[in-house]
C-alpha cells in the first residue's frame, strides 16, 4: 500500500532531525588528494601569472601532494660536485624542455586552480607535511654582504643532508638542524601587475623565504584571481631568518598541502599562523616600509582577535611581538612580526 502523504512528511521530518544532529564536516565531502609531480608540463618557470595554464584543477579543501625541485641546473650541480646519478631527471627534463621562462629563476609546481576562489577571497595553505627526497642541497654567495664572497673560487656548498638525524653537514663539526620549508608559495596578483618576476615577495605572497612556514603551520593568501592559481617551490632544508646571501641550504621538497577558500575572510597581505603564533608580514623595497606594513598589520591582528583600540594594539605589539627580517634578498625586502597566541586567547 503506498504510503499516505501524513507518513511522507513524518518520514521527511525524521531525516532532517537527524541530519540536523550530525556535524557539518561529518557530511561534507572528504578531502581528495591530489599527486602533482614537477614535470616539464606542470611548472611555471620563474613567474606568477593570471593568465598561466591550470597544471590541475581542484576542489576547496582538496590536498595536494607536490613536488617541488631546488632552483638549479644540472650543469652547475655537477660542477659543484654532485654526482650525475643524484641529479634528479625531472630537473634535467625541466631545464632541457621548458623555454617559457621568467622574469625569475624559481621552478614553481602548478598553478594549481581552486574552484570556488575568486577575486576578494582568502586562500588558506595547511602545510601538512614536508619530506627530503634528496639527500643534498647547496648554498651559493651573493645577496646583502657579496663583497664577502670570494669569486676566485668556487661559490657553490654541496651540503650533504642526513635525513635520519635531520641535519645537514656544513663543513668539519659543524651540523645545521634541518627544518624544511617552502621559500615559495603564492598566488597569481592581480591582472594589472601581468607577469611578475618570482624573485620579489609581495601582496601575492609568493617567495616569502619564511623560515617559520614548516610543517604543522599555515599560510592564508589574499586571492586576486578567479581560481586563485596556486604555485609552490624554492625548497629550503634550512635557513636563517635574513637569508643574507640570497641562498639557505636549497634542495627539492615533497609536501602535502590542504588548499581551502575562506570565503567572508579579508586580507590585504599575507599572514601566518604556527601552533603557538599568529604572523604578519610586510614587503616592499625599502625595509622602512616593510616594517610598517608588518606593524600595521599586527595591529589590524590584535583588533580583530582582541578587541582593542588601534592604539591598544600598536602599545600590545611593542610589549609583546616580536618584529625580525625575513630576507633582505629578493628585490622586495620581508619583514614578519610574531605574537604568541596565548596572549591573545580568548
Amino acid at each position: 500500500m503506498p504510503a499516505s502523504p501524513r507518513t511522507d512528511r513524518r518520514t521527511l521530518t525524521a531525516a532532517l532531525l537527524i541530519l540536523s544532529c550530525i556535524p557539518s564536516a561529518a557530511i561534507a565531502q572528504a578531502p581528495v588528494t591530489h599527486r602533482l609531480p614537477a614535470t616539464p608540463a606542470t611548472v611555471a618557470y620563474g613567474y606568477y601569472w593570471w593568465e598561466a595554464k591550470p597544471a590541475l584543477r581542484i576542489s576547496s579543501g582538496d590536498v595536494i601532494d607536490v613536488e617541488t625541485l631546488l632552483t638549479n641546473t644540472p650543469t652547475r650541480l655537477e660542477a659543484a660536485g654532485v654526482p650525475a646519478a643524484e641529479i634528479q631527471q625531472s630537473l634535467r627534463d625541466i631545464v632541457a624542455q621548458v623555454t617559457d621562462r621568467g622574469p625569475g629563476g624559481h621552478i614553481l609546481t602548478g598553478p594549481v586552480y581552486v574552484e570556488w576562489a575568486d577575486s576578494g577571497d582568502v586562500l588558506e595553505v595547511k602545510v601538512l607535511s614536508i619530506d627530503l627526497p634528496i639527500a643534498y642541497g647547496y648554498n651559493g654567495c651573493s645577496g646583502f654582504a657579496r663583497d664577502l664572497c670570494d669569486r676566485s673560487q668556487s661559490t657553490t656548498r654541496i651540503i650533504r643532508l642526513d635525513r635520519e638525524r635531520m641535519v645537514g653537514h656544513f663543513g668539519e663539526g659543524i651540523e645545521v638542524p634541518l627544518k624544511p620549508f617552502f621559500g615559495s608559495m603564492g598566488v597569481a596578483p592581480p591582472p594589472a601587475r601581468g607577469r611578475v618576476s618570482s624573485n620579489p615577495p609581495d601582496i601575492h605572497a609568493g617567495n616569502l623565504d619564511n623560515k617559520e612556514l614548516v610543517a604543522g603551520t599555515t599560510l592564508y593568501i589574499p586571492v586576486h584571481v578567479k581560481g586563485a592559481l596556486f604555485e609552490v617551490g624554492d625548497g629550503h632544508a634550512a635557513q636563517g631568518d635574513g637569508e643574507v646571501d640570497q641562498t639557505a641550504i636549497e634542495t627539492s621538497l615533497r609536501g602535502r598541502l590542504q588548499l581551502t577558500v575562506r570565503k567572508g575572510m579579508t586580507l590585504d597581505w599575507p599572514r601566518g599562523e604556527t601552533p603557538t603564533h599568529w604572523i604578519t608580514m610586510g614587503m616592499d623595497t625599502s625595509l622602512t616600509r616593510s616594517t610598517r606594513i608588518a606593524i600595521d598589520e599586527m595591529v589590524k591582528l590584535l583588533v580583530e582577535k582582541r578587541g582593542l583600540t588601534r592604539m591598544a594594539a600598536y602599545q600590545l605589539a611593542s610589549i609583546a611581538a616580536d618584529l625580525r627580517i625575513t630576507q633582505l634578498v629578493d628585490g622586495n625586502v620581508g619583514v614578519h612580526m610574531m605574537v604568541p597566541k596565548s596572549l591573545i586567547a580568548r
